[in-house]
């Protein structure tokens, strides 16, 4: 070895940040190992020196003399592949770091290949993995695609740094509204919290520090451009842009759009909130197969319930007489206390009604636990009668339109046979 060795450890500290020193060790213990293999590995007592000067190793065994005959060769060889590791090293190193500070961010690549479930993007540097429960199921993809997707996860592997990628994360949305609108980028609107199940709908909720700005109104943009962009970046997902407020009931009520709300009742110590709608928005508020009120107990950390003004009118009428296990005597203690109905009994607390005449806290428990559960079906048996009632004018709709539709071929057909006797 010569100074042409010393050329290249001072090329690859000054190019690819490997210290000359963390070389020159490893190259060191590598040299050891070799002089091991061709003097037997029993031997112990063998030293390498380093000349900074020439760039030469010398490697010495037991006795003290240098180890020759073709052990130039070998150390040459050793020197070559230990650079070549170290530099492979250090380049996962780099790709690692530089990906390990875009964690939460969005990447973009191609669909390389399918493997194992999972697609492996290639993202210039390094390979991205998107396993198949982080893509939306109404989303495919080709080889050869463009993909964007938010980096979850950087982890270290024999083979290098593993990307795992996700496009089904919430934060996915939430770092396309930070890039889409210069707002939220310059702190003047802050998205609260993002309640999302992918590929369908996701319900944000933004807040504006600056009273002139109106939040929803940033995040829509100018003919809703800003937020039609994201809209087709995730496939066409339906987004609800929540305007967020201190006020609990009013940011329920907000979270629950495109619904009108006409109160709330919030219950603070379970964390509950009974929202009450008109019976025509009750669907609307509850949503196609409860999606609307599931994302917007998300979004608030609320538990929500969802009642019409004829469920409240009925149910809270349910009599005391129809609440099971509770006796007679323990039901006329009730109602002289004020707890005439069902109704009121289920909006008591333990405190509340351990102070009735000869309830204890096990006998309270008991009687709350069964009044809202005569509450709940209640409110089952009133859903039932209105989707019967609903069902039925459907079908009386479609009776209606089938009718129609007879009439109008009949008018068809006689106007077809006046034009062909005109003839």
């Amino acid at each position: 070895m010569n100074n042409e060795l010393l050329t290249i450890l001072d090329g690859i500290e000054r190019d690819k940040g490997i210290k000359k020193e963390i070389l020159v060790k490893a190259i060191e213990s590598a040299l050891v190992s070799a002089a091991r293999k061709k003097l037997g590995k029993h031997i112990m007592d063998i030293k390498v020196e380093f000349d900074g000067e020439t760039g030469d190793f010398k490697v010495f065994g037991p006795d003290g003399e240098e180890v020759g005959g073709d052990f130039g060769r070998i150390s040459a060889q050793t020197a070559k592949q230990v650079i070549i590791q170290k530099i492979r090293e250090a380049e996962r190193d780099v790709v690692f770091e530089e990906y390990q500070g875009k964690v939460n961010d969005i990447t973009t690549g191609a669909v390389h290949r399918f493997e194992k479930g999972m697609i492996v993007v290639d993202l210039g540097r390094a390979e991205g993995v998107l396993p198949r429960r982080e893509v939306p199921q109404n989303e495919e993809y080709r080889q050869g695609d463009r993909i964007k997707a938010l980096i979850m996860e950087v982890k270290r592997t024999p083979k290098g740094p593993e990307i795992l990628l996700s496009r089904t994360n919430a934060g996915l949305v939430k770092r396309l509204f930070e890039l889409e609108v210069p707002e939220i980028y310059e702190s003047i609107v802050e998205i609260k919290n993002v309640a999302r199940e992918a590929g369908d709908r996701t319900k944000i909720a933004v807040y504006s520090k600056d009273e002139k700005v109106d939040p929803v109104g940033a995040c829509v943009g100018m003919r809703g451009q800003r937020v039609k962009g994201i809209v087709r970046e995730l496939g066409g997902e339906k987004i609800d842009i929540v305007r967020w407020n201190i006020d609990t009931g009013e940011f329920i009520s907000s979270a629950l759009s495109p619904a009108e709300i006409s109160s709330v009742r919030l219950n603070e110590a379970e964390k509950r909130a009974e929202v009450i709608v008109a019976d025509d928005q009750l669907s609307l508020a509850i949503g196609k197969k409860g999606q609307n009120v599931r994302l917007a107990a998300k979004l608030t950390g609320w538990n929500i319930d969802i009642r019409s003004k004829t469920e409240i009118e009925e149910v809270s009428q349910a009599s005391i007489d129809d609440i099971k296990g509770v006796g007679p005597k323990t039901k006329k203690a009730l109602v002289k206390a004020g707890f005439k109905t069902a109704g009121k009994i289920a909006k008591a607390d333990i405190k509340e009604l351990t102070k009735v005449d000869g309830v204890g806290k096990k006998t309270a428990e008991k009687i709350l636990a069964s009044a809202k559960e005569l509450l709940k079906e209640k409110v089952h048996e009133v859903r039932d009668k209105q989707n019967k009632a609903k069902k039925k004018e459907k079908e009386k709709a479609q009776e209606r339109e089938k009718e129609r539709e007879k009439e109008r071929e009949k008018e068809v057909k006689e106007e077809k046979e006046s034009k062909e006797k005109e003839n």
